[in-house]
């Protein structure tokens, strides 16, 4: 059994960033509990002549000692391709297979509290020299002033994908009435000032149903070897609809055109963290958490898990380190005022109560391990990350929909969902991914009529405001456990977008 907290216990307080790094900076996540086995270790090679991508993590976010850490990485023959020192975090190359014992061993030794290799196979994004910023844009990218197993989420929801023709369909959005958007829409579409990131594969921002909805000023591409990339259309998709798809649902607009998103009245921001092979790697989702805290963002959504590894354990020094730092750069953006949405995953597996994992790494050769309750899906499993199931048009639990007791915050809908891709077409996706941009854009409703409520306050409003739903049948996975008021299929209930503008 995987012991977790429980979910209400999980919400982060707003505090400053000094807070932050006080609270959350050099403290070790659970490796597990004692009785626990070790997790299967999944050694990553670095030879020497072969770029490989890693992340250094600080024994504090402060600028001195993210330099003192970057003048580590040179010293043990590395090149520091992105400086994130709101969170202490720096992402360097090196061909240097030796660079992790080097870094943790030469004369900066002190500043170093984890390094970590980020991915199983070597950096395709080219070499280090090559994707070095200009002092400028590093400047700006970091001022503190600054206005597949994911891929197999990806890929499943692409292939249930089933293209129809292009008019209006909002009657045919049941989900939207499931979730009481249509209703909510009486009251409000949104504030044009409320901000929601799509952390995912690029929004086609001239699509019809999504012209005038993402503000190019607030979108990056984040590939880049995991650097800022503010080029005009570096944030745009190339090889995937994913993230139209999802933009869509959170907030195409009321245009008399196609479909109307959750939040039609919103804007939306694209900050692509996918690669063109379908990859999310840490230092993506790290630039993708960190500029939505820099940008003042209020959502963000994640309808993916960070590759190589499903579960990323606390107890592998590399994997360790990845995830440590991604949980500093979604921490930063909580304490930045941005609440998170995430997909649950779409592997039908019971998330508190999962003890072994065949798909990782997906970069490389799968093997299958061991894992324990320090082993976490990211960043679904992150806390203050809102965990989305997905459900079906007669309110199951979707057969792919991973679940779990304390683990599951709320349910959406995610089975034959309409809306946007590329192409300025539009189509039917299944998928947690689907499910969670509903969150997403209930997220994005609630701040807009509540826009003092902090991101702690959100995420406890959008559980205790859904509709609780008993356990339901079961066609794949894990039987539901719990009761109407929590269970593993549904956590608090199903997701409820009239509340949301209307409860406080």
């Amino acid at each position: 059994m995987r012991m977790r907290f429980p979910r209400h216990a999980r919400g982060l307080a707003a505090a400053s960033v000094a807070a932050i790094a006080a609270l959350s900076l050099g403290v070790p996540a659970s490796a597990g509990a004692a009785d626990e086995p070790p997790s299967t270790p999944v050694p990553i090679v670095t030879p020497d002549g072969e770029t490989f991508s890693y992340v250094v993590n600080a024994t504090g976010a402060t600028h001195g000692l993210t330099d003192r850490v970057k003048k580590a990485v040179k010293a043990a023959d590395g090149v520091v391709v992105q400086a994130w020192p709101q969170i202490g975090v720096v992402v360097a190359h090196s061909t240097n297979g030796s660079f992790r014992d080097d870094v943790v061993s030469g004369p900066h030794q002190s500043a170093i509290e984890s390094v970590g290799a980020t991915r199983t196979a070597t950096v395709s994004e080219g070499t280090p020299e090559s994707v070095l910023p200009s002092s400028s844009a590093l400047r700006s990218a970091t001022s503190d002033d600054a206005t597949s197993a994911a891929t197999a989420d990806a890929s499943t929801d692409e292939e249930f994908a089933a293209m129809v023709d292009v008019d209006p369909r909002e009657s045919e959005q049941w989900d939207m009435a499931m979730i009481k958007a249509d209703e909510a829409h009486e009251i409000t579409d949104g504030r044009r000032d409320v901000v929601v990131g799509v952390l995912d594969s690029g929004i086609e921002a001239d699509h019809p149903d999504l012209v005038g909805q993402v503000a190019a000023d607030l979108s990056v591409n984040c590939t880049d070897a995991g650097r800022v990339d503010r080029s005009a259309t570096g944030w745009l998709p190339t090889t995937s609809s994913h993230g139209t798809h999802v933009a869509g649902t959170v907030a195409a607009a009321r245009n008399g055109v196609g479909i109307v998103g959750v939040a039609p009245g919103v804007t939306m921001a694209s900050v692509k963290v996918v690669n063109d092979d379908g990859y999310i790697y840490p230092e993506y989702a790290i630039c993708g958490f960190v500029w939505s805290g820099l940008k003042g963002m209020d959502v963000t959504n994640n309808s993916y898990y960070v590759d190589p590894f499903m579960y990323w354990c606390s107890d592998q020094p590399d994997e360790a380190a990845a995830k440590e730092a991604v949980t500093r750069a979604v921490d930063f953006a909580t304490h930045r005022g941005v609440v998170h949405a995430a997909a649950a995953g779409n592997a039908a597996t019971d998330l508190s109560n999962n003890t072994t994992d065949a798909s990782s790494p997906n970069d490389s050769t799968a093997v299958e391990r061991v894992i324990n309750s320090g082993c976490e899906d990211i960043p679904t499993e992150l806390d203050g990350v809102v965990t989305v199931s997905a459900i079906d048009s007669a309110a199951n639990l979707a057969a792919f929909s991973n679940r779990g007791l304390g683990e599951i915050d709320v349910a959406a809908p995610g089975a034959q969902i309409l809306s946007t891709v590329t192409g300025h077409g539009y189509a039917l996706y299944n998928g947690t991914s689907m499910a969670s941009p509903h969150v997403a854009g209930v997220l994005a409703l609630m701040k807009s009529a509540h826009p003092d409520w902090s991101p702690e306050r959100m995420e406890r409003k959008i559980r205790s405001q859904a509709d609780d739903h008993e356990c339901g049948p079961v066609t794949r996975g894990p039987a539901c456990v719990g009761d109407l008021d929590e269970n593993s299929f549904y956590g608090d209930g199903i997701t409820d977008a009239l509340d949301a503008v209307q409860r406080r």
